[in-house]
């Protein structure tokens, strides 16, 4: 018995020591990252100066064309992310703020994102491998029901995200693999789709009263000086529940409404995304408005 209890004592001290050098590895491959991902090159990066910084999910990613705010003398980079929520984009801006960003303006895509205040467990998983670098991403995660098992046990956030973060990534990321994530100032163009949904129905959405990751990136922009544009962006014709919208304006009045600006299906690519042409029409739109005076 005896034996049996020193063999399963050392089985354990392997397999301890086996996940704190195989985090400790994966956890340095991921801090020199800067060419694959959003998160990595900003988390990787320090002192950047931008006009316009733009964030949100994949209707801010896929809507707003960088290179027309750069036409118009605005730096500017599209951060959103598809599959994103505020939650990440909350963070995504506070890591900004702790790398010294020097921010003129924030627009951030808010609307459907503002019916839930979760993570987005795809997107949210490529800020753990810096939990322990960064106190601004320990101070994020601290109040998920899974911090404690993410931050204390080693590997661990490495083994449970293995799709997003696991040893494909990592070695893509050894190798410095690019990824089209940084193409076109972050913004990602959509062709029109033979085969795109071009109906959606969001009658069962309802915006939060008050949505915490909203009005963190709010007041993390009035406590910088970086001037806030919180937007709503178009979706198709063929859409029941639009009355959302209405009930985000009630909610958040200082949002401002765009989802009727692009209507006509030529234009998207799926009922929730426009395409590029699409994109295009509302990024002038944006720019009049908010930049041409």
């Amino acid at each position: 018995m005896k034996r049996f209890l020193i063999y399963t004592a050392k089985i354990i001290l392997i397999v301890m020591l086996l996940a704190f050098l195989l985090d400790g590895i994966y956890t340095a491959i991921f801090m020199q990252s800067r060419n694959r991902g959003k998160i990595e090159t900003v988390f990787n990066s320090k002192s950047e100066k931008f006009d316009v910084v733009i964030l949100g999910s994949s209707r801010a990613n896929n809507h707003f064309v960088s290179q027309k705010f750069e036409d118009n003398g605005l730096k500017t980079f599209n951060y959103g992310m598809s599959g994103g929520h505020l939650f990440e984009a909350s963070l995504l801006l506070k890591l900004m703020i702790e790398r010294k960003y020097e921010i003129k303006n924030v627009i951030l895509e808010a609307d459907l994102n503002l019916s839930n205040d979760h993570q987005a467990d795809g997107i949210s998983s490529k800020y753990l491998p810096y939990i322990h670098n960064s106190d601004v991403v320990r101070e994020h995660f601290s109040t998920q029901d899974n911090f404690k098992s993410l931050y204390y046990i080693p590997f661990y956030r490495y083994i449970k995200y293995e799709t997003r973060i696991g040893f494909r990534e990592t070695f893509f990321t050894a190798v410095h693999k690019k990824t089209n994530a940084l193409d076109n100032l972050g913004y990602y163009p959509l062709k029109k789709h033979r085969n795109g949904n071009m109906k959606n129905n969001i009658v069962a959405l309802n915006p939060l009263v008050h949505n915490k990751y909203y009005e963190e990136i709010k007041n993390f922009c009035e406590a910088n000086n970086i001037n806030f544009i919180a937007v709503m962006t178009p979706m198709c014709s063929n859409v029941k529940g639009m009355n959302y919208f209405d009930k985000v304006k009630k909610a958040y009045p200082e949002i401002y409404n765009y989802e009727n600006v692009v209507v006509e299906d030529k234009y998207f690519a799926s009922c929730g995304h426009m395409n590029d042409a699409g994109a295009r029409i509302f990024t002038a739109r944006i720019l009049k408005d908010f930049f041409k005076k």
